[in-house]
């Protein structure tokens, strides 16, 4: 059998399983189509079931999500023990139905104050995160005395030549 330029294909008579071939493929693409949709809905039936609609009340306290800039100190720290949401800050207004305005402190002035649902997260009130403190007698030089209370431990810790002596002690405003 020779083959011509023009098709590559043996010269005779055509298979006819070569269509059929085309056909079995086409019907399996389609099952296959049809198998990835019905798992996608199911996946998606199992989200909703978790999913609920997020909405907060004025006067609700919300913590902020911060983005993470490389080499930058945002709100006090810089590297991977930088925040990643502060707060809380209460809701004055709601701006829109995904939209919120919250009510920032000075310190954050130059920040934009409505945000939208995504970077809020709510603030549950627990009464172990209230800090208690001694107010603190500061001088008009804005300094104050800071004195240990007592020691808590010590310890010694050997290098090949010395001892180096660690002493843990408790600070009067700490």
């Amino acid at each position: 059998m020779a083959r011509t330029p023009v098709c590559w294909n043996e010269v005779g008579e055509r298979e006819p399983s070569k269509v059929d071939l085309i056909d079995q493929t086409t019907e399996i693409t389609k099952t296959i189509h049809k198998r990835v949709q019905a798992a996608q809905s199911r996946q998606k039936s199992y989200a909703d079931n978790r999913r609920r609609p997020l909405e907060f009340e004025i006067r609700d306290h919300l913590f902020l999500k911060v983005s993470q800039l490389k080499g930058s100190i945002r709100f006090g720290q810089k590297g991977k023990l930088s925040p990643r949401f502060v707060g809380p800050f209460e809701v004055p207004q709601k701006v829109g139905s995904v939209v919120y305005q919250l009510a920032l402190p000075p310190s954050l002035q130059g920040i934009h104050d409505v945000f939208h649902l995504s970077s809020l997260w709510k603030y549950v009130p627990d009464p172990d995160h209230v800090i208690r403190y001694e107010p603190l007698q500061v001088k008009e030089n804005l300094t104050y005395v800071e004195g240990p209370i007592r020691i808590l431990e010590k310890t010694k810790k050997k290098l090949r030549n010395r001892s180096i002596p660690y002493v843990k002690v408790l600070w009067k405003h700490h």
